[in-house]
């Protein structure tokens, strides 16, 4: 059993700022870090992914949508979403098959919580949407094989953070370190003590966007970390995108 877990979600291959966050003393010394899901769909995916596997057995990383979609088109599928279809085609062998081969969701013993799942979407379904005002009847369909003794989930997928209860089970979202909506910088949770505490790094979002566009090859590096590093689309505007996806 791990006594402190350090969350990150959808880094979407920004280098920078997940570098800020492992650079945080809470999460440079806690037992684990766990990464839920879209590690590499954005403008560095190689040196994310190289950055993530450095961090040897420590850094568990969970299977997002976006990571599957990666592995469609490094093997020669397509994507609808540009930055993917661009993504898929950088990745090495090596990379691949660590995609392929993360698994979703995640069980991890964590002192003050016991067992806890880790997921991208919902424990049943990488893709699948809950947000911080999803219906209880929805929550109940998405926890339906969960355990009893399952007490907290852990998601991540839609970017932005939130802690609530949902029928006496704790779900936890993280927020995104490389397309967060509302606030720039690096969102991300700590788990320790039987607590849970919902963090922000802050970042020079100037510095961040030049070094993407400096050591990106992404033709369309510029206009994307303008965008989504700089966070120019807010909770209010990402809740309305997802909303009509979690059965509301």
């Amino acid at each position: 059993m791990v006594t402190s877990v350090a969350v990150l979600s959808d880094v979407h291959g920004v280098l920078p700022v997940l570098d800020a966050v492992l650079a945080e003393p809470e999460v440079a010394t806690a037992d684990r870090i766990v990464v839920t899901g879209d590690h590499a769909a954005g403008p560095m995916p190689v040196d994310v992914l190289d950055r993530l596997t450095s961090l040897g057995e420590r850094c568990i990383l969970v299977r997002g949508n976006a990571d599957r979609e990666l592995m469609e088109v490094a093997r020669g599928g397509t994507s609808s979403h540009p930055e993917s279809q661009w993504a898929g085609r950088q990745l090495r062998p090596d990379q691949v098959e660590l995609l392929d081969a993360m698994p979703h969701p995640v069980t991890l013993d964590v002192a003050g919580f016991g067992p806890v799942v880790f997921c991208h979407g919902t424990p049943r379904d990488d893709d699948e949407v809950v947000l911080v005002d999803t219906r209880m009847a929805r929550w109940a369909e998405v926890f339906a094989d969960l355990p009893d003794e399952v007490r907290t989930v852990v998601c991540g997928h839609t970017h932005m953070p939130f802690v609530r209860l949902v029928d006496r089970r704790l779900v936890v979202n993280p927020g995104s370190i490389g397309m967060p909506y509302g606030r720039v910088g690096g969102a991300w949770a700590l788990m320790r003590d039987g607590q849970v505490a919902l963090r922000h790094t802050a970042v020079d979002v100037d510095a961040v966007v030049a070094e993407i566009v400096r050591r990106s090859t992404y033709p369309e590096r510029a206009a994307w970390a303008d965008e989504y590093v700089r966070s120019r689309n807010g909770d209010a505007e990402a809740i309305a995108a997802f909303g009509p996806r979690d059965g509301r």
